[in-house]
């Protein structure tokens, strides 16, 4: 049975998505920790980072770090956290959020029903940000 994170990445449920390539595909969390938390998820379904091929991890780390560079741009937090869990889908996905303070990595603290609205605001700023930076994989 396909994962969470496949149905949303073949279109069977909603994401808000601010990067797609070839690899992996960048959405914003339904439960974020900050606005903008996004998750880098390759498009193959592998449930442990350290089971990813070589290229593919090299290719979420740049990825990642392109999204962390658009966060700070979008909303210039004090830095950009990036995590690796994997506890609650078993499909590999780094998160990358904005950091305030240490408790901002307490996924006790996650929205639990975030605005739309806010999401749709935060996914337009990353994108216009990797834009700016000037990322052509920005998602429509």
């Amino acid at each position: 049975m396909a994962t969470i994170f496949t149905r949303i990445i073949e279109g069977e449920l909603p994401g808000r998505f601010v990067w797609k390539d070839d690899h992996c595909v960048v959405f914003l969390s339904i439960n974020p920790l900050a606005p903008g938390h996004c998750l880098v998820v390759p498009r193959v379904e592998v449930d442990h980072w350290l089971d990813l091929d070589v290229e593919l991890t090299d290719h979420l780390m740049h990825v990642a770090r392109a999204v962390g560079q658009a966060i700070r741009r979008a909303f210039r937090p004090v830095k950009v956290g990036l995590m690796i869990a994997g506890l609650e889908v078993p499909h590999v996905h780094i998160h990358v959020s904005q950091l305030n303070e240490v408790h901002d990595l307490d996924f006790a603290r996650a929205a639990v029903d975030p605005d739309p609205d806010e999401l749709d605001a935060a996914a337009t700023a990353i994108r216009a940000a990797l834009r700016t930076l000037g990322h052509a994989q920005v998602a429509d």
